[in-house]
């Protein structure tokens, strides 16, 4: 029938039709028709978009804390890596792709949102019984690809806030407003992160598994109850987990928290089985939406501390815990890509594998991550790490698959970050959103389907300091109150009370300095990051 595609146009148009084809160019017309209709309604109609239109599922894994140089396709030589060394075989793999932010909260707001998180107060890392920071029914990466007839979920990390300021959760009713408020269909999730209390998943709107006879209370301004904490009882603590700063609050499982929490019990998650629990939920929802297009959002826990492996894993690399939970978040991204092989859905699934900052290795707990280390180099040749204004708190590990629509073993120099994602997704399934939807992300999908090489021309990020990308070259502005060196993480920040200026095609460690050499372009550059930080954007 496409045979006659071309004379069932003109036929239509026009009225002849060639010769002796009267008959099969008619039916084509027909057919056109009958398609033309079918693709436009679904264009107005996205939600109702037949499946025969065959949009491919799409599924976004998100590491925590993994490093530019933790995984073995971007050069780990101690640490291997094979299934995120196979999307990199089999699809492309990025080399300046970044969160736009040094830390969780931040970063994932603004993937979310579509909006740089420094626009919106009360963004920053939050406590456990923080609320919503996104309000409900705003436009967000899944609200857009659940308006494009796609069923969302997410599973595994949140950290975005759960409940209102005006109504604080309650653990032991009904948890809402959380992701199902803003665009996701089915929800587990991890409330904030492993060494935050509440130690509980919250399934859709309820604590998972919990007893109502021993209800949770939660508090991050003073203790609640009297179980013991890590200050009071250090002997009651793990080994290897002992706090090194922080984290000395409630003990659950052995490990002491960032927070207090009493009761749960049954409720509450063991540390070594979180991996294997989040995991599986995610390949249940693939398996449970195998019939019709859909988005999961998966994020791990691995490998944010407390690093606390399964048995299977523990051991099983020679940088100690750190080591051993960057192969069990590979197993994770594993068992998604068999679920997918085995459903016979690999070539209909865009997958990408990301990370939310850069990396850290002494983050609370003395897991011997720095003295295991050896000759491994968490950023790789990037100079910085998590909640650094130097390329190594923002630049992340980017893998994009999607069989037989992206080559094979390509590379891509492609600026592009994680807050590109709304907007790019949005122009993917054919959507025009409101003009001050996901106001700072931008269209680059032709760059995440390697179709170009052209990706942002300008990027803001947002480390201990503020910085801006524009090509290849960086600018980090002056902080004369920002220490250089984390005193807890021992990171190097990029504070420095002198303007930064890198050339990061010759200078990717970010040595030379170039702003006293070169005060022009530093004010020009500058000029561009205070344009965009005054461009008026509706922030809601």
């Amino acid at each position: 029938m496409k045979r006659y595609a071309s004379e069932a146009k003109i036929f239509l148009i026009t009225g002849s039709v060639k010769k002796g084809e009267k008959m099969k160019t008619t039916v084509a017309a027909i057919y056109f028709l009958c398609s033309f209709f079918a693709v436009s309604l679904a264009a107005e109609n996205p939600s109702e978009t037949s499946s025969s239109l065959k949009r491919p599922n799409i599924v976004l894994i998100l590491a925590d804390d993994l490093g530019y140089g933790d995984v073995s396709c971007y050069g780990a030589t101690r640490i291997h890596t094979p299934n995120m060394d196979r999307l990199a075989a089999e699809g492309l793999r990025f080399t300046d792709a970044h969160a736009v932010a040094a830390t969780c909260t931040p970063s994932r707001f603004a993937m979310m949102s579509g909006i740089y998180p420094w626009r919106k107060p009360g963004t920053g890392i939050l406590p456990g019984d923080a609320a919503l920071i996104i309000p409900p029914q705003s436009t967000t990466l899944p609200s857009i690809l659940k308006n494009a007839g796609y069923t969302t979920g997410v599973v595994g990390k949140w950290h975005l806030g759960l409940g209102t300021p005006e109504s604080p959760v309650n653990w032991n009713g009904e948890i809402k407003p959380g992701p199902l408020e803003v665009g996701f269909d089915d929800s587990f999730i991890i409330p904030a992160t492993g060494d935050r209390v509440p130690c509980v998943f919250v399934e859709n709107h309820h604590v998972a598994n919990l007893d109502p006879n021993d209800p949770i209370t939660v508090s991050y301004k003073e203790k609640v109850g009297d179980e013991p904490t890590g200050r009071e009882h250090p002997e009651l603590l793990k080994e290897a987990l002992l706090p090194s700063h922080g984290h000395d609050m409630t003990i659950v499982n052995g490990i002491s928290r960032i927070g207090y929490m009493t009761g749960g019990k049954s409720a509450r998650w063991i540390d070594e089985n979180i991996a294997d629990t989040i995991t599986s939920k995610a390949c249940r929802f693939i398996e449970e939406n195998k019939e019709k297009p859909f988005f999961l959002y998966f994020a791990t826990h691995d490998i944010h501390v407390p690093r606390v492996p399964h048995p299977r894993f523990a051991g099983k690399t020679p940088m100690g815990p750190r080591g051993d939970v960057i192969a069990e978040f590979d197993w994770s991204v594993g068992e998604v890509l068999q679920t997918l092989d085995r459903l016979q859905l690999t070539d209909n699934t865009i997958v990408i594998v990301s990370s939310d900052n850069g990396p850290v290795v002494n983050d609370g707990y003395l897991d011997h991550a720095i003295d295991l280390l050896g000759s491994h180099k968490p950023g790789g040749s990037l100079r910085g790490g998590k909640g650094s204004a130097f390329e190594a708190g923002t630049r992340v590990p980017f893998l994009v698959r999607w069989p037989g629509k992206i080559k094979a073993g390509e590379v891509s120099e492609a600026l592009v970050a994680l807050i590109d994602l709304p907007a790019s997704f949005a122009a993917f399934t054919g959507q025009t959103l409101p003009e001050d939807a996901v106001p700072d992300s931008e269209n680059v999908i032709s760059a995440l389907l390697g179709e170009s090489q052209q990706g942002r021309a300008d990027l803001v990020l947002a480390g201990a300091s503020m910085s801006l990308r524009h090509g290849t070259q960086k600018i980090i502005l002056p902080n004369k109150n920002g220490r250089a060196v984390s005193v807890n993480t021992v990171i190097e920040t990029g504070n420095s009370p002198r303007p930064q200026l890198y050339e990061l095609q010759t200078d990717l460690g970010e040595r030379n300095n170039l702003a006293e050499k070169e005060p022009e372009r530093w004010e020009e550059l500058q000029g561009i990051l205070q344009n965009i930080r005054q461009k008026k954007v509706a922030v809601p």
